[in-house]
């Protein structure tokens, strides 16, 4: 055999070893997942986000995030740990004033009947800031673990909060939000946890686990539960939060056909709910196959099949009904992760980006 072709054979047996031995930071669990029902039905495809107006962030990314506050000022949280706080109503000119710093990286807004602001930290844990912009640490622990990826939170009428800890295997300290949530997806481990603070004894306490990436949080209008997306599972789970049912998980929609980030109020028993990206049809093709499942995070990241750029929000009720969906195919403003609906407009958070997306209600 000539010396080329005993290099080339020798490339190509590294290479083969490379991709099944190399060590990944993943423990992929097989699971099965739920048929795709695609663009089809009440996710019939349209372009009712079409048009949307960019307001500027000046100069800060990753709008992931949006709140009101009593005064009708919209709030923003920002990949560089800035929260901006745009006047009423700002036109596409107005500059955001830079509010707030947790020093982290703020992933969910809600505010009180009080006007506090809290905030989920994906590097922090669970905050509070006040009218002033002072920030406080709530809670960097729960049952005695650290809270790696505070995701997503809803107050209660009561003033307990409700947010999600994604996961506690893949945090956004050791990388970025977005590297952290492929991790735990393609690990599927269950590592997502619901998580209650109470403001009478400051305690954080661990309401549900083993949730394969749990993201947004909203209350029901009865304040007997939650509404839970599990990213990892495309679906939204009904959490009990009080009485007999405390702690318990339902399922109101499945088999989403897309990635679900945040969940918010809109009142009237409406939901709004971001789907991050489409369902990527290898990823579900592979998810009884841990192995290959490795084999994906040995590729060089630039071959990688990467989330499909496309715009897609739904109203649901609290039963899981889809009452309204709006779709951008053009994916002019991708990663959608939350909705926030006033009176005359939806403000559309994205996990990258320099701007905030606006679109008539």
């Amino acid at each position: 055999m000539r010396r080329p072709a005993v290099v080339l054979l020798a490339l190509l047996l590294l290479g083969l070893v490379y991709l099944a031995a190399w060590p990944v930071p993943v423990s992929p669990v097989a699971w099965t997942a739920p048929a795709n029902p695609g663009l089809v039905g009440a996710f019939a495809a349209d372009s009712a986000l079409s048009g949307l107006t960019a307001l500027s962030l000046g100069g800060h990314q990753g709008p992931e995030s949006v709140a009101r506050d009593r005064a009708g000022r919209i709030y923003v949280s920002t990949r560089d740990g800035t929260i901006l706080r745009f006047a009423p109503d700002a036109g596409v000119g107005d500059p955001a004033q830079a509010w707030a710093n947790t020093g982290g990286r703020p992933l969910g807004l809600v505010f009180d009947t009080a006007g506090t602001l809290f905030v989920t930290d994906g590097e922090r844990g669970l905050l509070a800031v006040d009218t002033s912009g002072a920030v406080r640490l709530l809670a960097d622990s729960a049952d005695g673990t650290r809270i790696e990826f505070a995701d997503d939170l809803d107050v209660a009428a009561n003033g307990k909060v409700y947010f999600s800890d994604a996961s506690t295997k893949f945090g956004v300290r050791a990388q970025s939000d977005e590297d952290a949530s492929l991790l735990d997806v393609i690990e599927h481990g269950g590592h997502g946890r619901l998580i209650e603070w109470d403001p009478a004894t400051g305690k954080a306490t661990v309401l549900l686990a083993g949730i394969d990436f749990a993201n947004g949080v909203a209350m029901t209008p009865d304040q007997q539960a939650v509404l839970l997306c599990e990213t990892g599972h495309y679906r939204i789970l009904r959490v009990g939060v009080a009485g007999a049912d405390r702690g318990r998980s339902t399922p109101v929609i499945e088999a989403l056909p897309g990635f679900p980030d945040n969940i918010s109020r809109a009142g009237d028993d409406r939901y709004w709910v971001a789907l991050f990206a489409p369902r990527n049809a290898l990823l579900d093709r592979l998810s009884g196959s841990p192995n290959l499942r490795k084999v994906l995070l040995r590729i060089p990241r630039a071959l990688r099949p990467k989330a499909e750029e496309y715009g897609h929000i739904i109203v649901i009720d609290a039963s899981g009904k889809v009452l309204d969906d709006r779709q951008d195919p053009t994916g002019s403003y991708p990663k959608m992760t939350d909705v926030l609906e006033t009176e005359r407009y939806l403000y559309i958070g994205s996990l990258q980006g320099g701007v905030l997306a606006r679109v008539p209600r």
